[in-house]
C-alpha cells in the first residue's frame, strides 16, 4: 500500500474520516482506515473478485504475521463496513487530494503561461439492479431504454498530467450543462479550459470569467454573436448575449474573440467545412489565431482521460456495485486510484525528462498493482530504494510518437436480432423439475 500512500496519505484518510465522523467506536478486523484503501487499490483489480483484492492486498502482510493462522477479512465483511462508511468520506477525500500536478517543467501542460484544462461528460454504465435504476436511471431513446442503469459522469482535468481534479456524478438524465457549471468551482486564475461545442452557454462562460479563468471553447452553428471587429490576425471581437429575452433586453453580454478555421487535409474529419472557435483571450498578439485553432484539439486529452478510466480501469466498462451507495463509493475510488497512478507516472516523467504523454497508462496500472506485496515486505529503511526502483519500472515502456491519423465517427454493431428485454422477463418462471425428468422422446 505505500506506493499508493506517497499519493493518498494515511494521514489524509485519517484526517477526513475523523472530520466526517466516520470512525465507529468498536473496530473490527476491518477498520475504516482498511476499507477505504479498498475502495480505492479494488480499481487496480478489476479483473479480481473483491475477496481476492483484499488477498492481494494481504499479500505481503500475510508473509510477516507471526500467526500463520490468521483469517483476512473477507468480502461480505468488507460490503458490511463499506455501507457503514458512506459517501461522504469518499467525497471528501477526493477533494482533498485531487489537484493539478503539472510544474513548469512539465511538457505541453501549459499555453501562454496558462495551465490548460479540459472539461467533459460521460456515461458509465451500472449493476442492472432496481436500487441503481430508481436513483440513476436509465437512459431512453427513440427504440426504447437502454439496457442498464446509468450514471451522467461529469470531469474536469489537467491536459497535460490527465489528473481528474473534479468531477461530479448525476442520475443518467441530468444536463452535462448543469454539470460543468458545478464544476467551475475548481477554476483558477491562470487556467485556460476548454469544452466542445456540446456544452455550450452563456451561463458556463460567464460561470469562468467569474472564476478569473480563461476559456477555448467551439461554438455551434446556430449561435450568431454580434460582430465587432476584426483583428490583425483573422479573428475577430464579438459580442455575445444570453438566450433569456429579459437578460438580453437588460444589456448583459461578454466580449469575446471568435476564431475561424477549416482544413485543407480530405483525409480528415470537417474537411473543408468552417470550424469556430470562443475564447476569452482578447490580445492576438498573446494568442494568434492559428495557436488558438491547434491548441483547441488538445481537449481530447481528456477524451483519453475517460478511456482510462471506462476502458482500462473499470476493465468491463461497468461498475459492479449493487447500490447507489456503493456506486458513489466506487466511482470515487476509482478516481482516486487514477489520480494516484496518474500522480506517479507524472513524477516517473519529469524524473525520466519525458512527457507523461509518452508513458503507458496501462503498462503503469500493471506496475503499480504488481509492486504493492513488495512494498509490504521491504523494510521501511529500504522504501525509498524501492520508491526510485518504481519511478524507473513506470517510465520503461514508452508510447511511439503519436501518429497523424483520424478514424470516422461509426460503430461495428448496432442493431441486435433479439428481442427486447422487458419487464416481464426479469423474473422468468424457473423449472422444477431436473432436465432428465421432462425428457419426452418421440
Amino acid at each position: 500500500m505505500q506506493a499508493i500512500e506517497a499519493i493518498i496519505p494515511r494521514a489524509s484518510v485519517e484526517a477526513v474520516l475523523t472530520q466526517q465522523a466516520a470512525w465507529h467506536e468498536r473496530e473490527r478486523k476491518f477498520s475504516m482506515v482498511a476499507v477505504v484503501l479498498v475502495l480505492v487499490t479494488m480499481s487496480l483489480y478489476r479483473h479480481l473478485a473483491i475477496g481476492h483484492v483484499i488477498r492481494r492486498l494481504a499479500q505481503g502482510l500475510r508473509f510477516l504475521w507471526p500467526d500463520s493462522t490468521y483469517a483476512v477479512p473477507g468480502a461480505s465483511a468488507f460490503s458490511y463496513r463499506r455501507y457503514q462508511l458512506g459517501v461522504s468520506t469518499m467525497e471528501a477525500l477526493f477533494k482533498q487530494v485531487a489537484r493539478p500536478l503539472a510544474t513548469r517543467e512539465t511538457p505541453g501542460a501549459f499555453l501562454f503561461e496558462r495551465r490548460l484544462m479540459a472539461l467533459d461528460g460521460t456515461t458509465i454504465t451500472l449493476a442492472d439492479t432496481l436500487e441503481n435504476e430508481v436513483a440513476f436511471g436509465r437512459h431512453k431513446t427513440g427504440r426504447g431504454r437502454t439496457a442498464f442503469p446509468q450514471v451522467r459522469c461529469l470531469f474536469l482535468a489537467e491536459a497535460g498530467t490527465h489528473a481528474v481534479i473534479d468531477a461530479g456524478f448525476w442520475p443518467i438524465d441530468t444536463s452535462e450543462r448543469l454539470g460543468a457549471r458545478r464544476l467551475l468551482r475548481s477554476l483558477k486564475p491562470g487556467m485556460l479550459v476548454m469544452w466542445d461545442r456540446g456544452l455550450h452557454s452563456f451561463d458556463l462562460l460567464q460561470a469562468a470569467t467569474r472564476q478569473e479563468a480563461d476559456v477555448l471553447s467551439r461554438l455551434p452553428s446556430h449561435v450568431k454573436p454580434e460582430v465587432i471587429g476584426p483583428l490583425s490576425d483573422g479573428s475577430r471581437l464579438v459580442r455575445l448575449r444570453p438566450s433569456a429575452y429579459h437578460r438580453r433586453k437588460a444589456g448583459e453580454h461578454l466580449v469575446l474573440r471568435l476564431v475561424e478555421y477549416t482544413t485543407t487535409d480530405k483525409t480528415r474529419p470537417g474537411h473543408g467545412e468552417r470550424h469556430r472557435l470562443l475564447t476569452t483571450l482578447l490580445d492576438h498578439e498573446e494568442a494568434p489565431a492559428k495557436e488558438l485553432a491547434c491548441a483547441y484539439h488538445e481537449r481530447w486529452e481528456v477524451e483519453l482521460v475517460i478511456d482510462e478510466i471506462k476502458t482500462h480501469e473499470l476493465f468491463s466498462h461497468r461498475l459492479r456495485s449493487q447500490k447507489p451507495v456503493g456506486v458513489l463509493q466506487e466511482l470515487y475510488g476509482l478516481l482516486l486510484a487514477h489520480f494516484a497512478v496518474r500522480a506517479l507516472m507524472h513524477e516517473a516523467a519529469l524524473v525520466a525528462e519525458v512527457d507523461p504523454d509518452r508513458l503507458s497508462f496501462t503498462h503503469c496500472l500493471r506496475v503499480i498493482g504488481d509492486a504493492m506485496a513488495e512494498f509490504e515486505l521491504v523494510a521501511a529503511a529500504e522504501l525509498p530504494r524501492l520508491y526510485d526502483r518504481l519511478l524507473r519500472d513506470l517510465a520503461d515502456v514508452r508510447l511511439p510518437e503519436r501518429r497523424l491519423r483520424s478514424n470516422p465517427r461509426v460503430v461495428k454493431r448496432k442493431m441486435s436480432n433479439f428481442k427486447l428485454k422487458r419487464r416481464k422477463h426479469e423474473h422468468w418462471p424457473q423449472p422444477t423439475k431436473p432436465f432428465a425428468d421432462v425428457v419426452a422422446l418421440i
